[in-house]
């Protein structure tokens, strides 16, 4: 391969990027506003959930209980009658409704058990789940203290130190912003590498290609390096300006050592976004392919579950996709500051795996470039 010629179909690559503005918006967008998005979508509890509440006691302790709903966790809660109830949860006004009976004090302090009701909208899943709990144990807290006139809290029999690593705050903003660098570090390089094949078929860039003094290899190795690069230095500058500034999540590891694995990464997912370019011959197809290919690689590479909780068929396959390699390694550097010789074998394995991807897409390549001659 002549160095010199690389340079100068990646420096073309380049320009064509340039002059392409939705390409540079979805870009700009996949390393700015959906990383922004991504994080501060997951709530760290429940925030603002709608409830209503019908008081049939109109005792001390129900007024107890209403006065315990207040924000953030819930809005103010809205009293409303039992023939109301049903119709606000059909029109969706309420996540919660909740009934306390009449005579429900007077049946709590004569030794009764009284049963509070409470509906819930399980279409709002998140809510759903959080909230029940949430109020379950406030109820119990509420009555507790009214019974025994102060509100105490039992010795357990055993006390556990808990001590949370690497997010001490537990703070789910931190896991969001970094999984969606990871993510759009994958999705952007197929992207990119296979719109460029396409493009040039489509404006038939690629027959002029063919008639001069250059190699497949160069050819498609020009691509690599050209869109690697531009998702690098996007993937740098999340990282510094959003995911560290605008978000404040504290990096522990080396974001040098990051991105050399990332480059690593990139060897394989851009020689996978010529592949598939290959193989579809229009953008829609394109699409429609990437959907199949994307989906499994992030959902199934680590970062949204746990891979020991998959089927042992699955971490098998799963094996062979740079993704979950890749995942390993930019958890391990950002989350718990690993160094070299701790991603080493990750490292080594996206070397193959991105040498194997790049020597089967250059055997298909060049057979599309024999069928285009």
């Amino acid at each position: 391969m002549r160095f010199a010629t690389i340079r100068h179909l990646g420096i073309k690559e380049l320009r064509s990027l340039a002059r392409d503005p939705i390409m540079l918006g979805l870009i700009l967008f996949a390393f700015t506003a959906a990383i922004y998005s991504a994080a501060t979508a997951m709530p760290e509890t429940l925030n603002k959930a709608p409830i209503s509440i019908v008081d049939e006691d109109r005792s001390p302790l129900s007024a107890r209980i209403v006065d315990a709903f207040y924000l953030p966790h819930f809005l103010s809660p809205v009293m409303i009658t039992q023939a109301e109830m049903d119709a606000r949860m059909d029109a969706g006004l309420d996540t919660f409704a909740l009934n306390i009976p009449p005579e429900f004090q007077r049946d709590l302090l004569a030794g009764r058990q009284p049963t509070i009701q409470l509906n819930v909208d399980a279409t709002r899943m998140s809510q759903a789940f959080t909230g029940s709990g949430y109020i379950q144990t406030m109820i119990t807290s509420e009555v507790t203290e009214f019974v025994q006139r102060y509100r105490g809290v039992a010795a357990p029999p055993v006390d556990l130190a808990l001590r949370a690593r690497f997010n001490p705050s537990l703070t789910q903003a931190w896991f969001g912003a970094v999984m969606e660098v990871i993510n759009n570090v994958t999705m952007l390089s197929i992207v990119l590498t296979g719109a460029a094949l396409i493009r040039e078929r489509e404006h038939g860039t690629i027959e002029h290609l063919l008639v001069m003094p250059v190699t497949p290899c160069e050819i498609m190795t020009s691509k690599v390096w050209a869109m690697g690069l531009v998702v690098l230095v996007a993937c740098a500058f999340a990282l510094v300006f959003v995911v560290q500034g605008l978000l404040s999540v504290p990096i522990e590891g080396s974001l040098v050592l990051f991105l050399a694995g990332t480059a690593l990464h990139l060897f394989a997912t851009t020689s996978m976004g010529i592949f598939m370019g290959t193989i579809a011959r229009s953008m829609p197809q394109f699409g429609l392919l990437l959907m199949l290919i994307l989906m499994p690689l992030e959902m199934l590479s680590g970062g949204v579950t746990p891979r020991e909780s998959m089927p042992d068929w699955i971490q098998v396959i799963m094996q062979i996709a740079p993704t979950t390699h890749f995942v390993s390694l930019a958890q391990a550097i950002l989350y718990r500051g690993a160094g070299l010789d701790v991603v080493w074998p990750q490292c080594a394995i996206l070397v193959v795996i991105g040498a194997v991807f790049f020597g089967i897409t250059l055997v298909r390549f060049r057979k599309t470039i024999g069928i285009l001659g």
